[in-house]
This record gives structure tokens, sequence and C-alpha cells, in this order.
């Protein structure tokens, strides 16, 4: 048999996020009470009104294709959301509307790197940023950001000639960070003196607790090479409507067109009119979901810490990063969790070497699943 298979297959790795989530689908078909914190999706309906848009588009025949870049209703409406809550001037020939955050991940990388060129992520981090540099040819390098900030030193360990972008995400999966104001300078100033395009990861952007959001573009001369990549599955609820959106310098959008118009063509066409009513509609179902899930992460880390599985607090996104040194490995640990308490939880490793020895623990569940996942691992390390 010929090798069917193409040579930059050999180093991306399944998602361990959808895999773990399969495994806990299976075990709950086989009858077992599973209780699955692996989700990296919120676990709230997406609202009502945003729901009526979409039927509403359906009924005035938005079936077909649109624009590839998306309606121009929604990028104007994007274009003026990142002018006022970003800080940073854009117009709609900067925004191109994709079908999820991860395909504009994949057009950016495919647009701007070459063979062997090299991105600056820092670890751990979520894995599809690391896979989508391996598909475009890319090369990962890491720098370690657990508890750690960043420094202009250690991202100066890392670079090379070849070195090309940087890659960040905050609020932070899996760890739940939220960069700081002298961090997202380090990087700035870092990014500058090297002349390197930064990705900025911000889908977790309205989910922060005490704390605030800032764009990395929003800084001095940035904004000539920031690519903000966001969407709508986080904020809204809305992961499977697939549409996400990349606001960059107007020659890396029409680099990312032509991807998209050779790809996938274009977002789903009524989705994109109930992602523009999400945006101009009133965000107190937004306000809401946020301060369910503040008082979802501080019943999940008071307890965790009180079993003795120490834990950080999460300033953003819906993950707690359980640190499981004192019971073996993260596999060992995820193993043992799923085999004796039927508990899913997706191990550290799965988003960089820094993660080998914690736990991504999602409280995108209810109080009362969390409450119940605690006592079966309370049981387990008495």
């Amino acid at each position: 048999m010929c090798k069917m298979l193409s040579k930059r297959l050999s180093g991306i790795e399944e998602s361990a996020t959808i895999k773990m989530g399969q495994i806990a689908k299976k075990l709950q078909e086989e009858g077992k009470e599973v209780l699955n914190f692996s989700l990296g999706e919120p676990d709230f309906k997406t609202p009502e009104h945003i729901c009526e848009a979409a039927k509403h588009a359906l009924d005035l025949g938005y079936t077909h294709y649109v624009s590839s870049a998306g309606i121009k209703e929604l990028r104007e409406e994007i274009a003026k959301k990142i002018r006022e809550e970003n800080k940073v001037d854009a117009s709609l020939e900067n925004v191109i509307v994709t079908p999820g955050a991860k395909q504009a991940i994949y057009e950016l990388m495919m647009s701007v790197l070459d063979e062997g060129d090299e991105a600056i992520l820092l670890d751990p981090a979520w894995v599809t940023l690391e896979s989508a540099v391996k598909i475009a040819g890319g090369v990962p390098k890491w720098v370690k950001r657990l508890e750690e900030g960043v420094k202009y030193n250690s991202l100066e360990s890392v670079a090379s000639e070849n070195t090309k972008m940087m890659i960040i995400n905050s609020p932070n999966n899996p760890v739940g960070y939220v960069l700081s104001d002298d961090e997202l300078k380090e990087i700035a100033e870092f990014a500058v003196d090297h002349d390197l395009l930064v990705l900025s990861d911000e889908i977790y952007e309205r989910i922060i607790y005490e704390r605030r959001h800032v764009s990395i573009a929003s800084f001095d001369d940035m904004q000539s090479r920031t690519v903000i990549i966001n969407g709508f599955s986080k904020t809204y609820a809305m992961t499977g409507w697939r549409v996400g959106y990349a606001v960059a310098p107007v020659e890396i959008a029409k680099g990312m067109l032509k991807i998209q118009q050779h790809s996938v063509t274009c977002a789903p066409s009524f989705a994109q009119f109930a992602a523009l009513t999400a945006l101009r509609s009133s965000q107190e179902c937004v306000e809401g979901m946020i301060e369910e899930f503040k008082r979802r992460r501080d019943v999940t880390v008071k307890r965790l810490n009180e079993i003795g599985l120490r834990c950080l607090n999460p300033e953003g996104a819906f993950y707690a990063f359980v640190n499981t040194s004192n019971h073996g490995n993260d596999i060992e640990f995820t193993e043992r969790l799923l085999r004796e308490a039927y508990v899913v939880v997706t191990p550290g490793s799965a988003f960089g070497l820094a993660g080998k020895d914690y736990v991504r623990f999602s409280f995108a569940a209810s109080i009362e699943d969390i409450l119940e996942g605690m006592e079966r691992m309370e049981k387990m390390f008495p």
C-alpha cells in the first residue's frame, strides 16, 4: 500500500479535550455515572434572543453563501467593538469572519508562516495553537509560564533569526491566568525589537474575574503587528454556531481571505446574523453567565485545596489547573480518576511539557456536579 498520509500529520496529536469527551460519552453509554470536567465550552444554552435572530434570518432566506470575509454589518460591528473596548483603531477592512476561531488561527498560520519559521508559545498552551503552527510548517518554541510571569530575557533565550511570531492567550486556557500589563509590555517590547508578529488569542476576554482585559494591540507600535483572534463561542455559549473572527493588518487579512475562499468559503450565513444580534443586544446574559462561572470557580478552588490538590485561583476562563504531583503524574492521575471515580479531566501534558504534573478541571458544569465530583475525589485521597 502506498503511503497515504502527509508528513505534516506526523507531529500532530489528536485533540485531548475532544478525546476525553469521547471517553466520557462512551462510559455514559455503558451506563456509568460519569462526571465530565474536560469540556472546553460553556454548559449554558445560547441566549434565546440570539437563537431567535438565527430563526428570523432563516425565515428571510439567509441559507446561501455570503461574502467570504463575512457580512458587512457584522464586520462593522466587530470593528466598532474593537475600537471601543480594545482601544484599537479598526475598520471593516481589518476584519474577517471565520467558521470559528480555530479556523481564523489556521488561516493566519497558513498566511504568514513558511517552512521552518519559528513561533514562540507560552507553556502550557491550548494544543490547537501548537498544532496550527506545525500544520503550516512552522516550528514551536516554548517559554514556560505557570506561576511566574513572562520576562523579556526568557523570550530572548529561545529566539533566533528564524523567529517570526509570538503567540499569547489571555485569559489563558488551560491555566486561567491573565497576563499583567507588565508582562504585555515585555512581550510588546520583545516583538518590536525582533520585528515579530503577535497572535493574541482573546477568546475568553469577557470571562474574567477581579481583573480587566487589555489587548496587546493597544500598546504603542503593536497594532500593525498584532492579529486579534476572537469569537462568539465562549462569551455567548455559541460553540456549535461556528462564528469566529480575526482583526488583522489589512495585508494579512487579505491573505487569510484567500485561504478562506479556497477552503470553507464563508462562515454560516444565518449564524452571522445571530452573532450580530449578540453584539448589538444587552449584555446582561453574558454578565449572568460570568457571575455563575465566578461562583463555580470559588467553590472549585476551595474544595480542591481542601482535598489537598493545590490549585491556583484562575483569573479568567473556566478552568482550574490542578497540581497532581503528590498523586503521580498527570496521566496516572487522570486514568485513576476515571477508573475509580468515573470523573473525567484533561491531562496537563496535553498542553505542553510544563503541564505534566497538572490536570485541567473545567468548571463549565453545574454546582451540583462539581460538588459531587469533589466528594468522589475526596474519597480517593483521604
